[in-house]
């Protein structure tokens, strides 16, 4: 798929605008249109659906964007997320240095002389390949090795090198020699103040993630929930990232929004529930329409792991710039509370009561105050029944997944004849669920048809068009990815039934008209289309 098409038609048809467009935008922002907050809107619904509303065993939340310094302090934000940068003093570029990969090939002489010749070449991470054959273009040095010289090859990243050696390295944009600064730490959090005066003591940052915010409201929502382990908190909200170099549409933006899920659970049943949301979220994408080979879940490595992970897969998604993460789900242990709690100074432990009690009354009266005696006369027993929970944590972008589902939605194909652009999202995610045309604006057609649109308005988002051919007039909801088409038409005036549409597979049938809105609930619900004409050349 052409990722400028499909940047093109979510501009023309109202799913994403640049932001401030009127002034010349602003890198890094975007803005969602009529059919995009839809969509938008649909993904996020059907999260919480699925993760909360339909589940006994979590509960949401809605957490402030702004939240007290501490909490990044105590998550490692403020101390380590921080991305090394260089600039070049000559044309102002700015690129991260532990990106800025290099191959470096040394000819030396024998006897330990100075080298003969440094050939450089920077480039990213996945293009070291192509550097090491650029550089021997450059110079034959495969063929160029004379008797008593040796040559040497090593790559790495710009931090590896001493700062001696990086000052002679050339910027890889124009290509000016010694121009890179020294890499000096950026800080990704965007900074605030709050209250009148912008000095140091009212410092705050917007959230750069959701979760803090879940962790810090872990001991209000055990105390005011009825909650048991396991179980889950969820949220959907705004985070922002000063992102160095936002790319790829809204892949990677500035101010985004996430779906996340923290589920706390025992220890001993932690790498159970890691498995279970491993496979329920990839499913997940798969129900929704991710059907293609383009996704897939990879488990990280373990040199890819957190110090505190215990295990993290990513769902990963082919785009058209390159394959990328989705969404994730990582086993955080005990972490995050730990470093609440030893932060705030509150006790973020969690009391297994009822499992308590049941081992309590199993002991006998002996066993327990012999229980007591053995951990100092404590009310409160310990581990295994007082613990900190550990976390395991899908977290998705929204902006992402959207992102992903236009992409696999998008398709060109041929009916009667004419290439059509459609979007064929699944239902549940489609921005419009169904279009309503009157054939002609005569005969009572118009009034009839808006009707219809009138009822079915009520439930769900439809569309009312009676402007040019219905043929164009099914083109554009093609575009729109609206799952189906009702139409009233001459047969309509003698029968009282409308012909409906599928998008997908241009198939058409009679409905009663007084059976149309249970006739889309079936639809939606998943109901099979029933059998029909498919649409011949020239028929549209």
């Amino acid at each position: 798929m052409d990722m400028d098409k499909l940047v093109s038609l979510c501009k023309r048809r109202g799913f994403i605008f640049p932001s401030s467009e009127i002034y010349g935008g602003i890198n890094g922002f975007w803005d969602y249109g009529p059919l995009g907050v839809e969509l938008k809107r649909n993904i996020k619904d059907a999260w919480w659906k699925d993760t909360i509303t339909t589940r006994d065993d979590v509960v949401g939340l809605d957490c402030s964007i702004i939240m007290h310094p501490k909490v990044w302090e105590a998550s490692g934000h403020v101390g380590g997320f921080s991305d090394p940068m260089v600039d070049c003093r000559d044309c102002k570029g700015r690129f991260r240095a532990d990106q800025l990969t290099f191959i470096l090939f040394v000819l030396s002489t024998e006897g330990g002389a100075a080298p003969a010749k440094n050939i450089f070449f920077f480039g990213s991470g996945n293009e070291l390949e192509v550097a090491e054959q650029h550089a021997k273009k450059i110079d034959k040095l495969t063929n160029g090795v004379k008797p008593g010289e040796s040559l040497t090859r090593t790559s790495g990243t710009f931090l590896d090198l001493d700062p001696e050696v990086r000052a002679k390295f050339t910027c890889p944009t124009c290509n000016k020699e010694a121009t890179l600064t020294e890499p000096r730490n950026f800080n990704l959090m965007f900074e605030s103040h709050a209250g009148a005066i912008a000095d140091e003591a009212n410092k705050v940052y917007l959230r750069p993630e959701t979760a803090q915010g879940i962790f810090a409201n872990f001991r209000n929502v055990v105390d005011t929930g009825r909650v048991k382990t396991p179980f889950g908190i969820a949220q959907v909200g705004k985070s922002f990232r000063n992102e160095i170099n936002p790319r790829n549409f809204t892949f990677r933006s500035r101010e985004f929004e996430q779906m996340e899920l923290e589920f706390f659970c025992h220890p001993e049943e932690s790498a159970h529930w890691y498995k279970y949301w491993r496979d329920t979220r990839y499913q997940w994408y798969v129900t929704h329409g991710l059907k293609s080979s383009k996704l897939t879940l990879r488990d990280h490595d373990p040199d890819e792991l957190a110090f505190y992970s215990k295990a993290t897969a990513d769902i990963e998604y082919d785009f058209p710039f390159g394959i990328s993460e989705l969404e994730g789900i990582a086993h955080r242990g005990d972490y995050d509370l730990s470093q609440h709690q030893k932060f705030s100074g509150k006790d973020l432990s969690y009391f297994d009561e009822d499992r308590w009690e049941k081992e309590k009354a199993g002991m006998g009266m002996t066993s327990f105050k012999q229980y007591l005696e053995k951990n100092k006369g404590a009310e409160k027993p310990g581990y295994p029944y007082q613990y900190v929970p550990h976390v395991i944590e899908p977290s998705a972008g929204a902006d992402r997944g959207t992102l992903a589902f236009l992409c696999e939605a998008y398709q060109e194909d041929e009916v009667g004849g004419e290439l059509r652009t459609v979007l064929k999202f699944h239902p549940r995610l489609a921005p419009i669920k169904a279009a309503v045309f009157p054939l002609v604006k005569k005969d009572g057609m118009p009034e009839k048809a808006e009707a219809i649109y009138r009822e079915l308005k009520r439930h769900f988002n439809v569309f009312f068009d009676e402007k040019g051919a219905i043929g164009r007039r099914y083109r554009r909801q093609d575009e729109a990815g609206t799952p189906f088409g009702i139409t009233v038409d001459g047969q309509t005036l003698q029968d009282d039934t409308v012909t409906f549409r599928d998008r997908d597979s241009c198939t058409q049938w009679r409905v009663p008209a007084a059976g149309v809105l249970q006739a889309v609930r079936d639809l939606l619900d998943g109901q099979p289309i029933p059998g029909g004409e498919k649409v011949s050349e020239g028929s549209e």
